[in-house]
């Protein structure tokens, strides 16, 4: 992995993990998480967090 990857990694996971917070607590629905989630996946094209975020592996 090289520093933009990583880069693209932390940002990705650091905006997945507000995002989940905000499901948890009933702010946003599920439908809207998975749209966001694969929005910042299209988005950053993380490595790893890809499979830390999304609600079907959970």
């Amino acid at each position: 992995m090289n520093k933009e990857e990583g880069r693209r990694e932390i940002v990705f996971q650091m905006t997945m993990t507000v995002a989940k917070e905000m499901l948890e607590k009933g702010q946003i629905t599920r439908q809207q998480y998975t749209e966001f989630n694969t929005k910042m996946k299209q988005k950053y094209k993380p490595i790893f967090g890809s499979l830390l975020f999304d609600l079907s592996l959970m």
